[in-house]
């Protein structure tokens, strides 16, 4: 694995992207993130200004992709049908079976640019509406809100869906990440490899977590239920969605993050509902595990993400797919460097405990 793309130190709570912080590179566009990601450095003004233009007018879909989104179960989790829109737009894409690097960067512009557009389409047809075309006019995070609710966003929603996915960009060998580095490590193609992240992802112990969190939150119901839930989940040796992570040691430092944001979100909303019982939940889980047993199990992404989501509307249904918009530019810059090492990944021993 290439460090250079991710660098996280779990004790102290510190990631970043190529070396960038990642409390510096919340303020940035999504695209300068995925360009940073993908190109290893940060672009100038005039380089992002022509990426954002090629991703831009890469958001569109055809009427063929369109017909196999009307033709999924629209009565299920929005991940089953972004993995098959994706394998099936590798069909249309002329540079398949280019495997350059040119070649490969345009590939990945149009599917960092098409995969909101196919969440935001099966998600307004599920729902019995018109899917809305995307505006190249707008940010990453603002279009993919306006493709969901079909009017420009409230500037705050934009701003959090815009830091969402730049949170979710990268998190080092995950194990979706890991599926799409052994997939291009056979030399299959770009497509191929996004596929196999995204049925990774999809995963209740990976990016399904989000939806869970969100799930847990609206039973609880209100601050005033939350010990009792946390004790009984202690109690019965059960996991509390949303908490712990196998590197951070300390509160992950996406998690801070996103709790400053949902509080934006609730004070803004005047609502402090939602906020208050997440709170309530991560106080309880604290004083229970960390300051009394000394396990360190703090909220991770997911926890306060959740809480964003629901202060924004958007249903669990589509949490997971959401996670994987940002995580798409991850997945292909871990891609590209496995394309470059030109070697397969071919583990010998596999160990049950490490699963």
């Amino acid at each position: 694995m290439n460090k250079n793309i991710c660098f996280i130190d779990g004790l102290e709570g510190i990631l970043k992207y190529r070396d960038v912080d990642i409390n510096e590179l919340i303020d940035l566009p999504y695209d300068a993130v995925s360009y940073l990601l993908i190109k290893g450095e940060l672009p100038e003004e005039k380089e992002l200004a022509e990426y954002s233009a090629r991703l831009h007018a890469e958001r569109g879909i055809n009427r063929e992709v369109m017909d196999v989104i009307r033709m999924c179960n629209l009565n299920i989790d929005s991940m089953e049908a972004l993995l098959t829109a994706v394998s099936f737009i590798s069909q249309f894409d002329p540079d398949l079976y280019d495997n350059s690097l040119e070649g490969n960067m345009r590939k990945a512009i149009r599917l960092i640019a098409v995969v909101p557009t196919i969440v935001a389409a099966y998600y307004r047809t599920a729902n019995g509406k018109e899917p809305v075309p995307p505006d190249p006019s707008l940010a990453h995070g603002a279009n993919f809100l306006y493709m969901i609710k079909g009017s420009k966003p409230d500037p705050l929603e934009a701003e959090v869906m815009e830091k969402d996915f730049i949170l979710s960009a990268e998190h080092e060998l995950n194990a979706s990440t890991f599926s799409s580095r052994v997939t291009a490590s056979t030399m299959s193609d770009l497509y191929s490899a996004v596929v196999s992240g995204l049925c990774t992802l999809k995963g209740p112990l990976h990016g399904g977590a989000r939806s869970e969190v969100m799930t847990m939150i609206e039973t609880i119901g209100s601050p005033e239920n939350a010990e009792k839930f946390v004790l009984e989940k202690i109690e019965k040796r059960e996991k509390i969605m949303g908490f712990g992570h196998r590197v951070y040691k300390t509160y992950d430092p996406r998690g801070t993050i996103f709790k400053q944001l949902s509080r934006r979100l609730a004070e803004a909303k005047g609502d402090m509902h939602w906020y208050e019982t997440a709170e309530a939940i991560e106080n309880a889980v604290i004083r229970e595990l960390v300051e009394k047993r000394g396990k360190p199990i703090y909220p991770n992404i997911d926890f306060y993400s959740g809480v964003i989501y629901k202060y924004m509307e958007i249903p669990p249904q589509l949490a997971t797919s959401i996670f994987a918009i940002g995580r798409i530019s991850g997945w292909i810059a871990h891609c590209f460097d496995q394309y470059e090492k030109k070697k397969i990944i071919r583990p010998r021993i596999f160990m049950l405990d490490e699963c």
